[in-house]
């Protein structure tokens, strides 16, 4: 029997719906099945997926305390409710604890262009991208795409995202408010371009650097806020923009850098005739200071050797964004090449060229990629992909991307049975792979039960609330 007699599986009694407002000090105990990795996998060129396998830690009836907004304990549920019997306990036995999901790059500007029909990536940002940013001069549509962007991470399980705005950078202001309204830890950055782009989505290297710096200031590290520079991609920013940019990751050693690199062959081919002195595609970022730690570029499907040496070299970060690659036919990621290079790796999304704000999904198209390669990507070494490797990649696996005390109470109940054929699929018992995979092909945003940032719990299925509601 449970040590302490308020056990449930309620609401959280906290407001869902402003969970700023009150601040819960009483230690809580979840217990659940519970999965995370406490510590980054060894041997990140190991094939297959073995380190992943044995590094994980999983608690088939554990417990996780937490009290405020950190986590205090985690562990077996017999083991750790003896430790803290004045704890209010809730049980989700039967569901899983997951650490909250990473989404390393996604552009919320493109919320209601996901799903539009066919094009490749060129002709995508000139018929869908560009027209839908254009809308965001409107400081009211900004604060109102924030706000349903940000519900549709919390809906899907995603407690971190790296993002994308525009060239506002009234829309840069507008997410960053709207995450600090609920605590949320997200990386972002005001887009700068300054050619090959329409004239209302056109800035200088002046204005970008200005309004960046600015950004910077107000925003970077407070509260959990990270500023992530962001030129589009080389062909929409000219080597004055990239220069002015490189001067501030050179000021702010601490800062994100975030953009594109090699997603489409005709986009290559693009950037080599812009930058003729450029020896590829990466070093045209590379003379500018723009390729280092916490440098995450999207895609990077079309490297060369030369340039995945230059990325291990440097501890920068390739967001792999599988649904995104599939949908605009890109090609497709060479995850062997990452390990044996040791890049970081992280899953992403790449909403709305990405198909989903479901990280689970982007694991299943990711594994459908690599078994296209002849390489299948592991359960285990996909969850790591979304939880620590993320986390470890961005060098923010001291507050996120695991379950481990002292870290942010960031986390997500996922209930795996949450339907018919899912509960046909998926036994009472199964293994956590078995679960994970499952998931990841059979799973959306029904079998998130809740998700919790920062200790409040801003999403719950059962409710049907957000926390910006």
């Amino acid at each position: 029997m449970p040590l302490n007699s308020s056990i449930s599986e309620a609401v959280p009694p906290t407001s869902v719906a402003s969970p700023k407002a009150t601040a819960v000090l009483q230690k809580q105990l979840f217990r659940a099945s519970i999965a995370h990795y406490p510590n980054n996998a060894p041997d990140m060129s190991s094939a297959m997926g073995s380190a992943y396998e044995q590094s994980i830690e999983i608690f088939t009836d554990g417990a996780l305390v937490i009290e405020d907004n950190v986590i205090c304990d985690i562990g077996d549920y017999a083991t750790v409710a003896q430790k803290y019997p004045e704890a209010v306990v809730s049980d989700y036995s039967g569901k899983w604890i997951f650490p909250g999901l990473i989404d390393s790059h996604l552009h919320y500007p493109q919320t209601q262009s996901i799903a539009n029909y066919g094009d490749q990536l060129l002709s995508w940002l000139e018929n869908y991208t560009f027209p839908a940013e254009m809308a965001f001069a409107d400081e009211e549509h900004a604060k109102n795409i924030a706000k349903v962007f940000i519900n549709q991470l919390l809906k899907n399980g995603t407690t971190t995202g790296f993002v994308f705005t525009t060239v506002h950078a009234s829309s840069c202001q507008a997410l960053f408010s709207a995450a600090s309204d609920i605590n949320m830890a997200i990386v972002a950055g005001k887009v700068c371009m300054d050619r090959n782009c329409p004239s209302k989505l056109k800035d200088t290297p002046e204005l970008a650097q200005r309004e960046s710096a600015d950004l910077i200031d107000q925003w970077h590290n407070n509260g959990r806020n990270k500023y992530a520079l962001t030129p589009r991609f080389a062909p929409t920013s000219s080597d004055a923009q990239l220069a002015a940019l490189g001067e501030l990751a050179t000021q702010y050693k601490d800062v994100f850098i975030q953009t594109h690199l090699s997603e489409n062959r005709d986009e290559i081919a693009w950037v080599n005739s812009l930058f003729p002195n450029a020896n590829g595609y990466l070093d045209v970022y590379d003379k500018h200071h723009l390729v280092r730690e916490r440098s995450v570029f999207g895609h990077g499907i079309h490297l060369n050797q030369q340039e995945w040496e230059r990325l291990g070299e440097a501890n920068a970060t390739l967001a792999f964004c599988p649904t995104s690659n599939l949908f605009l036919g890109s090609g497709l990621f060479n995850m062997e090449q990452a390990r044996t290079n040791n890049v970081h790796v992280a899953l992403a999304t790449d909403v709305g060229a990405g198909t989903t704000f479901n990280m689970f999904k982007t694991y299943g198209d990711a594994y459908k990629v690599s078994q296209l390669r002849n390489a299948p990507i592991s359960p285990f070494e996909g969850f790591y992909l979304m939880t620590q490797g993320a986390a470890a990649a961005h060098q923010l696996d001291d507050e996120i991307g695991n379950l481990n005390p002292n870290t942010t109470a960031d986390f997500i109940i996922v209930e795996p049975r949450f339907d018919e054929l899912t509960s046909l699929r998926i036994g009472e018992n199964a293994s956590f792979e078995d679960v994970f995979f499952a998931l990841s092909i059979l799973g959306d945003d029904r079998m998130i039960e809740q998700t919790w940032i920062s200790g409040q719990c801003c999403y719950n299925k059962k409710e049907n609330q957000h926390a910006l509601a």
